[in-house]
């Protein structure tokens, strides 16, 4: 009886945390929103693909969309919510501060790459050059790995059951790299309303599942209070969308993804509870291969949700049909966490 209304308790604490998450983001958008409209937050449309040609494709699929004028920078909302919500009420050294501090800086990260998007002085400047955005989110990640190694101790991965892989220091470099593939991935997949956002309630809701099973009540408690923030968000980002949430916002929830992943020693679930984050940077990489050794297309536009708004899919049947997969992926991620011993 007391183990049950402990982990009662320990429920209802995080479905609190939840309902702030929510609470404080809704009552933030107005604000963000004002300014927002106020103050032009319009991102600059890519033009050309990352190969270099233009992207006739995506200009094509999107023209109405930028006259919109929709604003970015909505992942501030969600950095501030989370970030006031767990200092406030689920501080933990062991549990919730590395994701969150991680979550911050890459977010930062994001914050300038927008900012110089949206207020670039020069013409064409659509943000932070690939390679120096991409150097400071690794950054970020490798910071975050020496933190996990030398400050919280962990030195291995599960594999099943109570198979361990010991690595050591190695560990460092393989954080970095989970880190900084899911941020990337989740930026990738942020390209029409609603994407993101459904995509990553998913994910975070399994992986909150996963930490609460495990007993790791805090780090449940951030994830639930980051799917509490992507609600508030969603509602308003469905189509069509009332904004975007930006670098800041997909750089921040990537890498918080990638570090609860390695938080709850579930590396080898990341794919597969993260399934269409995986579809969509691995479509990408594909079709950049393809163009440059081949010469040619593997998709009519890339990442594969524009593939499928080419082929002739309406945009919220993509977005919902991609929702209806990431659901079914985070059930099979926290069945699998059961089944191979994670919990």
């Amino acid at each position: 009886m007391y183990v049950l209304t402990t982990l009662t308790d320990e429920l209802v604490t995080i479905f609190i945390l939840a309902f702030l998450g929510l609470a404080l983001a809704t009552l933030i958008t107005p604000i963000y929103t004002t300014l927002a409209y106020r103050y032009k937050f319009w991102k600059k449309p890519r033009d050309n693909a990352f190969t270099g040609e233009k992207a006739k494709v995506f200009t094509r699929l999107h023209a109405a969309k930028h006259k919109r004028h929709i604003p970015t920078m909505a992942g501030v909302i969600a950095l501030m919510a989370v970030a006031i919500v767990t200092i406030g009420f689920n501080w933990s050294r062991q549990q919730t501060w590395l994701p969150l501090a991680a979550m911050v800086g890459a977010g930062l990260v994001g914050l300038l790459d927008d900012i110089i998007n949206i207020r670039g002085l020069k013409p064409g400047i659509a943000g932070l050059r690939s390679s120096f955005k991409f150097l400071l989110i690794t950054l970020v990640a490798v910071v975050g790995g020496w933190y996990f190694y030398s400050k919280l101790g962990y030195d291995s991965i599960q594999l099943t059951f109570d198979s361990q892989l010991v690595l050591g220091w190695a560990l460092i470099p393989i954080f970095a790299f989970v880190v900084v593939a899911t941020a990337n991935a989740v930026n990738i997949s942020d390209g029409l309303d609603g994407l993101a956002g459904g995509l990553l309630v998913s994910a975070f809701s399994a992986f909150g599942t996963i930490a609460f099973l495990q007993g790791n009540y805090g780090l449940a408690g951030f994830c639930l209070t980051v799917v509490g923030t992507l609600i508030s968000y969603v509602w308003f980002n469905i189509f069509p969308a009332r904004f975007f949430m930006g670098d800041v916002g997909s750089f921040a929830l990537g890498t918080a993804l990638g570090v609860v992943a390695m938080l709850t020693d579930t590396l080898l679930l990341l794919p597969i509870i993260g399934g269409v984050f995986v579809l969509e940077a691995g479509s990408s990489l594909l079709q950049i291969l393809s163009k440059r050794l081949r010469g040619k297309k593997i998709f009519l536009s890339a990442p594969i949700h524009h593939h499928f708004e080419a082929s002739g899919w309406p945009e919220t049947k993509v977005t919902m049909r991609f929702w209806l997969v990431s659901q079914v992926l985070a059930v099979s991620g926290i069945v699998l966490a059961i089944i191979g011993g994670h919990v």
